[in-house]
């Protein structure tokens, strides 16, 4: 369980005892990825094994875990842009939401980069209980933010990570508004390592590429995502990351960190769908809940970090939200369709 001391007065609570009664003892448990942020299943042990005044073991069936469980927020963003005769970016829209919360993150990135923005956002109320799901809202914002600045410069005829360096700039010599949540030169720090370790510019022989970059808990992240067509199915080759999260305790957990991340993304972006009927979940076990495998994960992954001496900010997080948009991008380059919905394994029309 990720909250052992909110578990403790859960079950303290719930049974009728001293706090000082309960004792959890905790377990490794690898990745909780928000999931085990909801200790239910130590107060429904509790309360058992009061009732039969004797130890028990309490096993969930897999069934059993997925449609009772705590499922992630459903969202949507629609967004609109306005371009000068020059091609300069010269207005931004998003309206976004989610049922039942908003993933908006109004003074983000490209708020003070952009004369006219306006950030605009609903919410729907739902019975069906949500949570916190891995990097919580940017998990689905970040790519859909990204897929769009990528059309954006399509549209203007300008390098996608050109384009976003330009915003950046304006956004730290003549910034719009005083509320933005980003530092703008962090921003494009990423952008510009992750360009120059990718060898961005360079001509590769049927490679398509794409570009995402993001800021959320504390820390930037950009990435470039390799993708190649084989027997008529995109494969990811490489992804490439950079990331400053200050200054880099233990090198080799925070590399794992963000190649975990950058897998996790891809799979879910691609392929994990949960859907609902009459407010009861379809997939129950892992014959419907399609998760990546070993075979559809990039083939290589470089990870690299902004040396600095900034205090350490979050690294389990920042890594999963933007891979999203990259490979959308890389997706649109080597298809030439855009692809809106998550996941998008399920527009079969392209991917089978």
């Amino acid at each position: 369980v990720q909250t052992p001391e909110f578990m403790e007065r859960s079950v303290a609570e719930r049974l009728g005892m001293p706090l000082e009664k309960v004792d959890i003892q905790m377990t490794r448990m690898g990745g909780g990825f928000g999931r085990r942020l909801y200790g239910h299943f130590l107060t429904e042990a509790a309360v058992i094994s009061q009732k039969v005044k004797a130890p028990v073991k309490l096993v969930y069936s897999r069934e059993d875990d997925m449609t009772m469980g705590v499922y992630r927020p459903s969202y949507h963003a629609y967004y609109r842009a306005a371009l000068d005769a020059d091609n300069n970016l010269i207005a931004f829209h998003v309206r976004t939401g989610g049922i039942p919360e908003s993933p908006l993150a109004a003074n983000r990135f490209p708020a003070g980069a952009v004369e006219n923005y306006l950030a605009e956002d609903w919410t729907i109320d739902s019975n069906i209980t949500v949570g916190a799901f891995r990097a919580p809202r940017s998990n689905f914002i970040a790519g859909a933010e990204q897929s769009f600045l990528d059309e954006v410069a399509d549209v203007a005829g300008k390098d996608p990570i050109e384009f976003r360096l330009e915003l950046l700039n304006r956004a730290q010599e003549n910034p719009i508004g005083e509320n933005n949540d980003y530092e703008a030169n962090r921003y494009a720090g990423v952008l510009e390592l992750v360009k120059e370790k990718s060898g961005w510019g360079k001509d590769i022989s049927n490679v398509h590429r794409g570009v995402s970059a993001y800021f959320c808990h504390n820390s930037y992240v950009a990435q470039v995502l390799d993708m190649v067509m084989e027997n008529g199915k995109p494969v990811v080759q490489k992804v490439y990351c950079a990331i400053d999260c200050g200054i880099v305790v233990n090198p080799d957990a925070a590399i794992n960190l963000a190649e975990g991340g950058i897998v996790d993304g891809i799979g879910h972006a691609m392929y994990s769908a949960m859907t609902f009927k009459d407010g009861v979940p379809e997939q129950n076990n892992f014959d419907r809940y399609r998760l990546i495998r070993h075979g559809e994960a990039p083939r290589s992954i470089e990870v690299h970090f902004v040396k600095n001496e900034i205090d350490p900010t979050g690294l389990g997080e920042p890594p999963f939200p933007p891979i999203m948009g990259a490979l959308a991008n890389a997706l649109y380059r080597t298809t030439g369709k855009r692809f809106y919905n998550q996941p998008f394994i399920t527009e079969k029309q392209v991917l089978g």
